[in-house]
């Protein structure tokens, strides 16, 4: 059997835990630079808030409804995810981390055991534990056990936020009631295809002839029809190293000079190296790309993006950001207005796999200079230690006007208590 365990409203829970006044009020979570809603309570799902709306077309229903609004804290997210994560390997040691917020179980062995009490004891474990409420979805497949987690999380009085679909029967009953456009791995586009041929729900697609929907979905389409079926075609996924690592950000202003720009990029290019060492690999491809907002239409607009290749496998920023600026050069064009800009690493391996160039080999001071700086602003804080093309002044900075302390990564945010 497999399970899944969903954390509810993650980011508007996490700023819950330690702000309980905010319990049964609505809360918005905003994108970098304040930009769109990412994340939504239930109380503002309800006054239909959608994810993604720009923050600036809200703020009249904002101020009417006293939503409560927060910047992202993604320091603070990881850490709480964290938290939960550690706490649910307890429960078993088969776990797959799907996302900041979702988490595969696999219970192998667990015959004698009621799953239904097992998923119950678990949400109640984990939400005491670390103020994250949860809910737990238990099944034979990883698709079933998708629906459900859905079915605990409709219901969480009448399930106790833990549903397993143990019998032929349950099965049946979750898939017709579950919208074919919430089965796990059925994008928009697909739905519309079988919406036009009658299929509403997932019981009537798993229905389908095996040739029509292998012809009309692919092998991908075959394997979610048999994992609704209930038989597992999906294991739990090994922890694997990102293919790429890309950093990308909206400015909190345009940008029309060559020196500000590059000096985004530099930045960039660091936060990905960082990110490429944590995980021990090499990179030998770095993107860059830098555009205008299209959303100005009274402006020229222009986008461009470029590959350079890397004399050999690196995770140096020294030789990685060499590359970015080369790119940077070629593409960048006076006169226009740039409102967003990206640098993605790609080519990826790891260390113990890196191919050396014949002519070209890295040099060794630049491992140790980047584990020193790894390690200190590991201790000290980050970006404590950084490069001169960073911009030792910080010209620029996130617009992040409704940030909550972080609670729980900074000593200096951690909760006071004062006795008497």
């Amino acid at each position: 059997m497999f399970g899944l365990v969903d954390c509810n409203n993650f980011y508007a829970s996490c700023q819950r835990v330690f702000e309980p006044r905010l319990k049964g009020k609505p809360v918005v979570i905003l994108s970098n630079n304040d930009g769109c809603v990412i994340a939504r309570s239930n109380e503002a799902k309800a006054l239909g808030i959608k994810m993604g709306a720009p923050a600036f077309e809200c703020e009249k229903l904002f101020r009417e409804n006293h939503v409560h609004i927060y910047s992202s804290n993604f320091a603070l997210y990881g850490d709480m995810s964290s938290r939960v994560m550690n706490t649910l390997s307890t429960f078993t040691p088969s776990i797959e981390i799907y996302s900041i917020d979702e988490a595969f179980l696999k219970f192998d062995g667990f015959d004698s055991y009621d799953l239904k009490k097992y998923g119950e004891k678990i949400q109640k474990v984990v939400t005491k534990g670390t103020g994250i409420p949860i809910s737990v979805g238990i099944a034979p497949t990883k698709t079933l056990a998708k629906v459900a987690n859905k079915i605990a999380k409709k219901y969480p009085i009448k399930t106790r936020s833990s549903y397993v679909i143990d019998t032929e029967q349950k099965r049946i009953k979750a898939l017709k009631w579950t919208e074919i456009d919430d089965v796990w791995g059925i994008g928009s586009r697909y739905a519309i295809k079988l919406r036009n041929i009658g299929v509403q729900n997932a019981y009537q697609f798993s229905i389908l002839s095996n040739d029509w929907v292998k012809k009309e979905m692919s092998i991908v389409g075959l394997r979610i029809k048999y994992e609704l079926m209930g038989n597992p075609m999906l294991d739990l996924e090994k922890i694997q190293h990102k293919k790429a690592i890309a950093t990308t950000r909206s400015f909190e202003r345009l940008y029309t000079q060559y020196e500000d720009l590059s000096e985004r990029v530099s930045a960039f290019t660091a936060y990905s190296s960082e990110k490429l060492r944590k995980q021990n690999s090499h990179s030998n491809l770095v993107m860059v790309f830098i555009r205008t907002n299209y959303f100005r239409k009274d402006q020229p607009q222009y986008s461009r993006s470029i590959v350079i290749k890397t004399d050999y496998a690196t995770s140096s920023y020294i030789e990685l950001n060499r590359c970015a600026q080369i790119g940077l050069k070629k593409i960048y064009k006076s006169g226009y207005q740039y409102k967003k800009a990206g640098v993605i690493l790609m080519g990826i391996s790891p260390d113990s796999a890196t191919q050396l160039s014949l002519f070209e080999s890295p040099n060794p001071k630049h491992r140790i200079l980047m584990h020193a700086m790894d390690q200190l602003n590991q201790s000290i804080g980050s970006t404590k230690v950084m490069f001169a093309g960073q911009s030792l002044d910080r010209k620029w900075k996130m617009k992040q006007e409704r940030l909550s302390p972080y609670f729980t990564t900074k000593i200096k945010d951690v909760i006071k208590i004062k006795l008497n």
